[in-house]
């Protein structure tokens, strides 16, 4: 009779699934706390991401180090590169402050307590972090950091063995847009 009337309804088994997905849909903040506890804990933390999600970190690109990670692989490897830099690098839950929190982005500062592999040098690290989520994974995770405070971590002689800046200088790829 309802069909009769021009109305369509859907199954009751439709709707249950589509409220039992509602309710287990991760947003923005579960995804970022989850993040920060997978690197913490050298879990995979590619999982939590579309299969072409992002991992950006713009400000790599003035130390010549590419900054766009995309794809679960890419972002797999950037995480065991980080494992071969840091000796124990982790974001503990009361150092991660969420400034901007919706749905479907957060924006948050968090630190890193970790030392570097290669000199032993202890770094507190902060980081900043835009994510966007998008059917209840992470599509996009762009980071912020102070590439001078790791330079001086993780290389022997600090910053002065990077090379002589050029005479124009980009703090991120000429054609990076937000």
């Amino acid at each position: 009779m309802l069909a009769m009337m021009g109305k369509a309804y859907e199954s009751r088994d439709t709707a249950n699934a589509r409220f039992r997905e509602a309710i287990t849909m991760k947003d923005a903040k579960t995804l970022l706390l989850e993040f920060l506890a997978a690197v913490t804990h050298g879990q995979d933390a590619a999982t939590l991401f579309a299969e072409d999600g992002a991992l950006e970190l713009p400000f790599l690109h003035s130390l010549g180090i590419p900054w766009r990670h995309q794809g679960r692989q890419a972002i797999r490897q950037l995480q065991d590169q980080l494992a071969g830099l840091y000796v124990d690098i982790g974001f503990l839950p009361e150092d991660t402050v969420v400034l901007i929190d919706t749905p479907e982005q957060v924006f948050a500062e968090y630190m890193a307590h970790t030392t570097a592999r290669a000199t032993g040098r202890t770094l507190h690290h902060m980081f900043a972090a835009r994510l966007v989520a998008e059917n209840g994974v992470i599509k996009l995770v762009r980071e912020s950091l102070n590439v001078v405070a790791a330079a001086q971590a993780l290389l022997p002689g600090g910053i002065k063995v990077l090379p002589v800046p050029e005479k124009v200088i980009f703090s991120v790829p000429p054609d990076y847009r937000s």
